[in-house]
């Protein structure tokens, strides 16, 4: 990071093999790779004019929300971006209008998406910051991808922006995993206070309660 930018809050850690399905191996060589703490050093700069500010931090990661809401921003140009493609195979020449505009759409909601990812990315540290790294880095190749579709299209290069689109998609699926490990197995994501202090927590941080007879589950706290 940059000399303006807070000490990160996590502590360093590195991640060793146990095993696991191959993408499991995979992320967590992502996450042991020392060569994307240069990309993150590239990339702190990069983001310094979204993460510089506390108060515009605080406003991309949702703290008056209560959590993060770069998941949910996800799902707006991946969104787009599937009906893009759906288009494509499916609507025939009357829809390619249309699917132009549902892909430019998508490109220009990345924008915010992407603000508010690199507000949760600049609280992280190792091992959540380089995989941080690759998510991004990957979606600029998706975003390249999606971007030369649409130029393709405008200039009556329908199935060049087909393909492209097609690729752009499986590209950003790609990253879409590893923002998943992020959220889901690495639980990034911004907060309220609150929810630290009610005594509730993820489910895997829970103390172990004896299961009921009848249901074979824990049972509910009053």
């Amino acid at each position: 990071m940059t000399s303006h930018s807070a000490p990160h809050p996590l502590p360093e850690a590195t991640p060793t093999a146990t095993g696991g399905s191959p993408l499991v191996q995979a992320v967590q060589s992502l996450e042991r790779s020392a060569v994307l703490d240069q990309v993150a050093a590239l990339l702190a700069r990069t983001s310094a004019p979204v993460t510089r500010s506390g108060a515009v931090r605080a406003l991309l990661q949702g703290k008056g929300l209560g959590h993060a809401i770069h998941p949910a921003l996800t799902d707006v140009p991946i969104g787009l971006w599937v009906s893009t493609v759906f288009l494509d195979l499916v609507g025939g020449e009357s829809s390619r209008a249309a699917a132009q505009r549902l892909l430019g759409a998508g490109l220009l909601s990345a924008v915010p998406t992407a603000a508010t990812g690199f507000a949760e990315w600049h609280d992280t540290a190792n091992p959540e910051r380089r995989v941080g790294a690759a998510h991004a880095t990957v979606n600029v190749v998706a975003l390249g991808l999606l971007g030369t579709s649409y130029a393709a299209r405008a200039r009556d290069r329908h199935r060049l922006g087909v393909l492209t689109a097609l690729a752009g998609l499986s590209v950003a699926s790609a990253s879409a995993y590893l923002g998943g490990h992020l959220a889901t197995a690495r639980k990034v994501g911004a907060r309220d206070g609150a929810f630290d202090r009610d005594g509730v927590g993820p489910a895997l941080s829970r103390p172990a309660t004896a299961a009921t007879p009848e249901t074979g589950w824990p049972p509910l706290p009053d």
